[in-house]
């Protein structure tokens, strides 16, 4: 096993501490940072100790879980898989509530060291018990466990709701964190990369509202102002054939900027919906770039997965499987297609590319549209490192491109260029649990759009 960084060690210091006085510990550290290391070597401690008999793991994913297993066996130097011999084991939360009365046994019959990675995804408090997966650790592992360690690169919700067991301040309602270990200090150790987020911009968009009676065209001087004011929405956007060629582009120039320092480099393109990941793996083909397809509906997913991380491919474009947790250190670049647009998943997309691997490898990049939420997102992610700065670029336009609508109520179009320059571009739109293949791509239009001027590209370069 490679050596321990220092963040690692004092955590590990602090927690030993704490559990001196308390049960309990919450450790915040930033994506990348390794704490799933930092996790395993503190049971082995504790182990070593005497403190403990048995190590339970609990995530939100299967894959999550899968990586939780393999480093607790490495470190511990034996099974986790639950069986007998076996030093633990780990499920997901989801798994929580179809464990027997058996499971749970072994809280009282011996002195459990519970893990808890991701624990921002279970909410609940002595006040507000949450959603089942808090509630299950409330009643059933907090007052039960002989030790917990809950871990979050991310630690807060977009509901709003308390962390299970976390601590908060009053009456501000600050989370107070036991070990804190945050973008700026894992940058300034060389434990993750400097992120690079390109903000892409559109000046200048044309809509055409058509309907029985008449047409009207508005300009709209931003995505922000096309989003607020059309009947455009943020998918529709992303998943526009010119858009994805051109930040498809934009990755795939950088990715190829970085191989001959890193030949094992990869990109990682995060999709919309399982059609849409479809559609940008065409696009991806037609550039020539080999890639990657995981979905939930892939098969063997994580084989898939495993093979991209040991180099499998250039490119993997993924629908929610490998936005949090996944750990793939040789993904330098990020194209963010995705239409969820929550600052929690946000930054775990932006830490699958800063696990850094070596002296070459410092930074990481991230190419997303200038939405406003993503815009704020980025520069308060910029904010936490106040000796960066923000450089301004310019590239070129747009290539023509059109859009056109599937509703007859209210179908508007968006064009670039002049009218008589418009050509036909095609978005998927397919029935509830349909899955279309790219052959499939041609024959399915929705919006027609316009951009007008040059997209400009803002480049918070962060080091």
């Amino acid at each position: 096993m490679t050596k321990l960084r220092t963040w690692q060690r004092q955590c590990i210091d602090a927690a030993l501490h704490t559990y001196k006085a308390s049960p309990h510990f919450f450790c915040q550290a930033t994506p990348g940072a390794g704490k799933s290391r930092m996790a395993a070597e503190l049971a082995r401690r504790l182990i070593s100790l005497d403190a403990i008999d048995f190590v339970l793991c609990f995530g939100p994913s299967c894959q999550i879980v899968t990586g939780l297993a393999n480093t607790f066996s490495k470190v511990l130097g034996r099974p986790f898989d639950g069986r007998i011999g076996a030093s633990g084991t780990a499920i997901t939360y989801q798994a929580m509530e179809h464990q027997s009365d058996s499971f749970w046994q072994l809280l009282d019959d011996f002195r459990v060291f519970a893990v808890f990675d991701e624990i921002h995804h279970c909410s609940g408090s002595e006040q507000y018990l949450g959603n089942s997966w808090g509630q299950t650790i409330l009643q059933r592992i907090q007052d039960r466990a002989a030790y917990t360690l809950a871990l979050s690169g991310t630690p807060w919700r977009s509901d709003e709701h308390a962390i299970a067991l976390a601590r908060y301040s009053s009456p501000e309602g600050r989370l107070i964190c036991d070990y804190l270990y945050g973008i700026k200090e894992s940058i300034n150790d060389g434990v993750c990369r400097s992120p690079r987020i390109a903000l892409m911009e559109v000046k200048g968009i044309r809509v055409e509202t058509i309907t029985e009676r008449q047409s009207s065209t508005s300009e709209y001087s931003s995505i922000a102002e096309i989003l607020s004011d059309s009947p455009i929405t943020f998918e529709d956007l992303v998943s526009h054939d010119e858009v994805v060629k051109e930040v498809l582009h934009l990755g795939c120039s950088r990715l190829h900027s970085l191989i001959p320092d890193d030949p094992h480099a990869g990109g990682l393109i995060i999709a919309s919906s399982i059609n849409h990941a479809y559609q940008v793996a065409a696009a991806l083909r037609n550039m020539g770039e080999e890639c990657r397809v995981v979905t939930n509906r892939t098969p063997d997913a994580q084989l898939v997965i495993d093979e991209f991380r040991r180099g499998a491919g250039r490119w993997i474009v993924a629908v929610g499987m490998i936005s949090e947790g996944t750990d793939i250190p040789r993904l330098r670049v990020c194209c963010y297609l995705s239409r969820i647009r929550t600052e929690l998943h946000y930054r775990q997309v932006l830490g699958r590319v800063l696990r850094r691997t070596g002296a070459l490898d410092d930074n990481a990049w991230l190419y997303v549209l200038a939405e406003p939420s993503l815009l704020n997102f980025s520069y308060r992610i910029a904010s936490d490192l106040p000796d960066d700065h923000a450089v301004i670029d310019l590239i070129a336009p747009f290539n023509t491109n059109t859009i056109e609508p599937t509703t007859i109520d209210n179908p508007c179009r968006l064009i670039h260029g002049t009218a008589d320059e418009s050509t036909a571009i095609h978005i998927l739109k397919a029935e509830p649990g349909e899955l279309l293949s790219s052959s499939d791509f041609e024959r399915y239009r929705s919006h027609r759009i316009e951009l007008t001027s040059s997209l400009r590209t803002e480049v918070l370069s962060i080091y």
